[in-house]
């Protein structure tokens, strides 16, 4: 945590989420530049993946979902989205810090520094990328498959 600002909460965020309650002080701005306070993204991003895997086991014959692929998916959806709210709001700090809205979030109000940001956001791309890796190699290929 940068010592330009004190902590405090976001404004935008619902009072007594579970980050302000639980999380240790040091990481709360991260959590929150993730949105983890919000985790409403989360879901819409890893319900359809839950949903495949499901539907894919029970056309495979399988009773149950395989654990692997449901932990994979979850723990990717959480980091990627993750970044993805990291990344906004490093684009988005100058708006951000003009806007009674947002002005609280961590980066406009000083909580984390643009340097701690970039690096957060680089952290959850790299646990991303290692889900990725962690499927089998069909999965991770880009391109047109052969025909």
């Amino acid at each position: 945590m940068s010592s330009a600002a004190p902590e405090t909460p976001v404004a935008d965020a619902g009072a007594g989420n579970w980050v302000d309650r639980y999380m240790p002080a040091a990481a709360r701005p991260y959590l929150r530049l993730s949105r983890a306070d919000r985790p409403i993204g989360t879901w819409l991003l890893l319900w359809p993946c839950l949903w495949g895997v499901a539907l894919a086991a029970a056309d495979g014959g399988k009773r149950f979902p395989d654990l692997k692929l449901l932990l994979l998916f979850t723990i990717g959806a959480i980091v990627m989205r993750g970044a993805g709210c990291t990344y906004n709001d490093i684009i988005d700090r100058d708006i951000d810090a003009k806007v009674a809205r947002t002005a609280s979030r961590p980066l406009p109000s000083g909580q984390v520094s643009l340097e701690r940001a970039l690096a957060w956001m680089g952290i959850q791309a790299l646990i991303g990328l290692v889900v990725l890796m962690a499927f089998n190699v069909a999965t991770t290929r880009i391109g047109p498959s052969p025909t």
